[in-house]
């Protein structure tokens, strides 16, 4: 996978909401009602990460779940990342 440029990835957000490039990746967080809720959805990005072979970087605190994507076999930002951020937004409904 080829490492994207910085304008392409400034580029590429601006079709998602939420999401920001920093520290050699892309970043979004998302509040649920409660924990089962942030729970429920981990499990359903987990499912279609493992599809794509392409696993986020994330923790969870309570109703609170934070989602860093990179390509660590690249060093940074791929078609990988984004295809997941577009599944994650999908399976959110956004």
């Amino acid at each position: 996978m080829k490492k994207l440029d910085q304008q392409t990835i400034e580029e590429r957000l601006k079709k998602l909401e939420g999401w920001e490039y920093r520290e050699n990746a892309i970043h979004t967080s998302f509040e649920f009602e409660n924990f089962k809720e942030a729970f429920a959805t981990m499990t359903r990005i987990a499912f279609e990460a493992e599809l794509q072979q392409h696993h986020p970087d994330w923790t969870n605190v309570y109703n609170t779940l934070n989602i860093s994507l990179s390509t660590h076999d690249a060093d940074g930002i791929t078609e990988k990342d984004f295809k997941l951020a577009h599944t994650i937004e999908t399976l959110l409904g956004n």
